[in-house]
């Protein structure tokens, strides 16, 4: 794709970078209009630039005002959590008596209850801290490099960071591209962030890897003086990415291309489903599902209503559509014969929790995986 030259990186402050993925004019997916509000929704140019000088692919801009309703907490994200503690503590990263400071995400997903009860203690402020956590927090950063910055400032001497991150490798492996999206700054490599640590004084001790959203990766960091060289994990995901080229722009035509293949393999299905009289609503009003719904050109004529469990999105509407956002009590009382579901990660969720539209002799499709 084309080449841009004003742009200056996220994290190293370099110019010279390429366009990777490009999905034209979206509408802000953090800001959820009243249904009764007649529109129409602003759009914004949505692209993802991945700089040639670190390899760290990154929204390139961002004219919205952060706005975001909070999210029902999926059961699939508290159970990685409780996972991801279970197994950093296994290591004997997480000592009782340490301070612990958390870099929260508007997604939910915080730990920081779950430290308390392993005797860690939080910390005020931006105080120093022995346990520093992000959970898909450091994406949010508008300057990357001064993220970093202020949490390696932040970290004691002998103390861990540990930092959770949807890969992108996997974004680009599954063809995830509406996982890009406004609010979120930058999408992580392994070697781009720990190029990004290393500029920090930071290096990546050991790793983790979590099936969530199709991949997600936990670095555990520390000063460069205070622990070993990376270890088998963290060198076989740099190996790994290192095969698959992500740093470098040719790795992305794969992403670009699917885009229309999956909003053409949406439309159409829904559209079969409007011919044979076929009932459908969706399910998760999640940020992913605004660029999906707009390059697939569906609104309410081909989906109806969209589910959401998350109180702060009733009575709202998909953003750049006419499609309402109502209650799972709603989806229930009447269950459709078809659900889309927007949130792979919900499938055993929602089935458990709606046991009417199986019985009803409906089913659940996983949206992400129409082709």
């Amino acid at each position: 794709m084309t080449g841009r030259h004003d742009h200056e990186c996220r994290a190293c402050q370099g110019q010279d970078g390429q366009i990777v993925l490009d999905l034209g004019n979206q509408p802000a997916c953090d800001y959820f209009p009243k249904y009764d509000d007649p529109g129409p929704d602003p759009v914004y140019p949505l692209q993802m630039w991945l700089c040639s000088r670190c390899g760290l692919a990154q929204l390139l801009e961002d004219p919205t005002v952060p706005e975001e309703p909070k999210g029902a907490e999926p059961a699939a994200l508290v159970a990685q959590a409780a996972d991801a503690v279970a197994r950093v503590a296994a290591a004997g990263l997480l000592p009782s008596g340490a301070r612990v400071a958390e870099y929260g995400s508007p997604h939910g997903g915080s730990w920081l209850d779950m430290l308390v009860q392993r005797g860690l203690g939080p910390v005020s402020g931006l105080d120093e801290a022995d346990v520093i956590l992000d959970c898909f927090g450091l994406m949010h950063a508008a300057d990357q490099a001064a993220a970093i910055a202020e949490r390696a400032g932040r970290l004691a001497p002998g103390g861990v960071l540990l930092l959770q991150y949807h890969s992108i490798d996997t974004i680009v492996r599954l063809g995830q591209w509406n996982a890009l999206r406004h609010g979120h700054y930058a999408y992580y490599s392994t070697t781009a962030l720990s190029a990004m640590l290393a500029a920090a004084g930071l290096t990546a001790r050991t790793a983790w890897r979590f099936d969530l959203y199709g991949g997600t990766i936990l670095l555990a960091v520390q000063r460069d003086a205070d622990g070993p060289e990376p270890d088998e994990t963290v060198r076989g995901m740099l190996a790994e990415e290192a095969a698959s080229g992500v740093t470098t722009a040719s790795a992305y035509g794969t992403l670009q291309a699917d885009v229309q293949a999956r909003a053409d393999a949406l439309h159409g299905w829904l559209a079969g489903l409007r011919e044979s009289g076929t009932s459908v609503t969706g399910y998760g009003a999640a940020s992913r599902a605004v660029a999906l719904l707009r390059t697939a050109e569906v609104d309410a004529d081909l989906l109806p209503a969209v589910a959401d469990a998350s109180p702060a999105k009733r009575g709202t509407r998909m953003p750049g559509t006419r499609i309402p956002v109502i209650t799972p009590a709603d989806l229930t009382a009447r269950p459709p014969q078809a659900v889309a579901l927007f949130v792979s990660d919900l499938m055993d969720e929602v089935r458990a929790a709606y046991p009417e539209i199986e019985a009803n002799g409906g089913h659940w499709v996983d949206a992400d995986a129409l082709r």
